[in-house]
């Protein structure tokens, strides 16, 4: 969910991460998708390059760069790739003592020592508001990743308001699954909400189906609220989840309103690799060089895939 937000006093970079998921269907990442998160962190880099404000809303690694050697997940090194996004840069950061489990503390923590470093400044965010010339950058409290009382830890939301536009970025609220989350989303009256939907791909196996419903209805709501709402993250995981939104782009559509994903946003074609990563492995066979790395992948270091 990485996106970069301009206004005529800032430019700020939100959640300034990405990564590939280790397996899905039992399959490591495609070439394909090695190749694409190469490229863009070619493209984050160059959107750093611009900006003077960075924010972290929580601690898994899509949503901020770490700064050690994987070639997996994160494509990142251990010498420049966080430092090309954190340096010198105003890095407004969710709480990392409060409101926080044990893994996200951890990664707090370990961020603090390493990417953090770089930064000019590093300040909790959590319920503050900034202001930049005649912008306003605000941050929620922190909701949950997810349910009420979850495993997953909390998030902080950005609002950048600027004359009178408002957007926000409400990343991993999961549909919002969360009541609470919901309303506070309908009180900031965004004119343009990007949000991560309700994980569709994990109902009835990691999410109980009846939360996955609560977040449709939320979603529900919040698209005959807002004019425009950038539908992203864990329900594009999903092969068939247009399909299964139809009762929200109906809605949507009564109310007026648009609902798209970021690439439709932005006039580019969607590009959903995950959920047809076996189509890909099926489509594009390997290389041998390809296959042998494969073999690799039980090992504590791994090299770059020969892509």
């Amino acid at each position: 969910m990485c996106t970069f937000v301009e206004t005529p006093d800032i430019t700020v970079l939100l959640d300034a991460g990405i990564s590939l998921c280790p397996y899905r269907f039992n399959l490591p990442p495609h070439p394909i998708e090695f190749k694409t998160i190469q490229r863009l962190r070619s493209v984050i880099a160059n959107a750093a390059d611009k900006a003077t404000v960075t924010t972290i809303s929580h601690y898994h690694f899509d949503h901020h760069t770490p700064s050690y050697e994987d070639w997996i997940v994160n494509w990142t090194d251990d010498s420049k790739t966080a430092r090309q996004i954190y340096q010198n840069k105003t890095v407004l950061i969710k709480n990392p003592n409060k409101n926080i489990n044990a893994s996200q503390r951890q990664r707090a923590w370990m961020f603090q020592k390493t990417g953090g470093r770089h930064a000019k400044v590093v300040e909790t965010a959590d319920g503050k508001a900034f202001t930049f010339g005649n912008t306003k950058l605000s941050f929620s409290e922190a909701v949950v990743h997810g349910t009420e009382g979850g495993m997953l830890g909390w998030v902080i939301m950005a609002n950048v308001g600027y004359a009178d536009e408002t957007f926000l970025f409400a990343p991993d609220v999961q549909g919002p699954m969360s009541i609470h989350t919901t309303e506070l989303i309908l009180a900031a009256k965004p004119d343009l909400l990007m949000l991560g939907g309700p994980p569709l791909y994990l109902a009835g196996f990691r999410v109980e189906l009846a939360q996955i419903e609560q977040g449709l209805r939320n979603l529900t709501q919040l698209v005959e609220a807002v004019p425009m709402v950038i539908l992203e993250h864990h329900t594009l995981r999903d092969e068939f989840w247009d399909s299964k939104l139809e009762a929200v782009f109906v809605k949507a559509q009564k109310s007026r309103h648009n609902i798209m994903t970021a690439a439709e946003y932005v006039g580019q074609e969607n590009v959903f690799l995950e959920s047809k990563r076996r189509q890909l492995f099926d489509d594009h066979p390997l290389s041998d060089e390809f296959k042998q790395w494969m073999k690799t992948l039980a090992g504590k270091k791994i090299a770059k895939p020969p892509i």
